[in-house]
């Protein structure tokens, strides 16, 4: 297998936070399932990450029990589910050395939060050789408050803030040919590593 499904923080954290109320795609697990199911069917490995902040005492707490996949995802027998404590799912876990163990030389990223541990995950694997595929229809964010807005705001101040950066409902690339000819929106951007693997 070369290829890796990376599912990074579908967890239940996210939907114990007021700002799911705001979530880009309240969809995100189900999406994030049938790329599993995918994956599955071509025979790549399935990578799950969840994130983990011990000490915090917020949803992402271990012992509050939410640092765990929403439901109806299932990791099948023999698939990683590594926890990570930085943004990127790289710098503290052994996923580089689960995808490099597996021959692993392309990933698939889907997930929450687009823009944040999404992001960072595949700008390092990119760093890291792997050629990278981000599907932007599989990720969710939220809007993203001001840098100089106080913490802890209700939401409704954060989404009224005009400072505040909303999201969309689905961020679609231009429409560009594709090799057959056709042409469709591509929701998702494969970055190719310089030199490398």
């Amino acid at each position: 297998m070369d290829r890796a499904l990376l599912v990074i923080d579908v967890q239940e954290s996210f939907r114990r936070r007021p700002a799911w109320e705001a979530v880009s795609d309240p969809g995100v697990a189900d999406k994030a399932a049938r790329l599993v199911d995918a994956a599955r069917a071509a025979g790549d490995l399935v990578v799950w990450v969840l994130h983990a902040e011990p000490g915090s005492g917020t949803p992402f707490d271990p012992p509050l029990g939410h640092v765990r996949l929403i439901d109806g995802l299932d990791p099948a027998d023999g698939e990683p589910v590594l926890v990570k404590t930085s943004r990127n799912a790289f710098t503290t876990t052994s996923l580089h050395r689960t995808l490099t163990a597996a021959g692993v030389r392309e990933v698939v990223i889907c997930g929450i939060q687009t823009e944040q541990c999404c992001e960072t995950t595949a700008r390092l694997a990119a760093d890291l050789g792997f050629q990278v595929t981000f599907v932007t229809d599989a990720t969710a964010t939220f809007p993203i408050p001001h840098r100089d807005a106080p913490p802890d705001r209700p939401l409704a101040e954060v989404l009224a803030d005009p400072r505040t950066l909303p999201v969309g409902r689905s961020s679609t690339a231009p429409s560009t040919p594709w090799p057959d000819g056709s042409r469709r929106s591509r929701r998702w951007t494969t970055w190719r590593p310089r030199g490398g693997r």
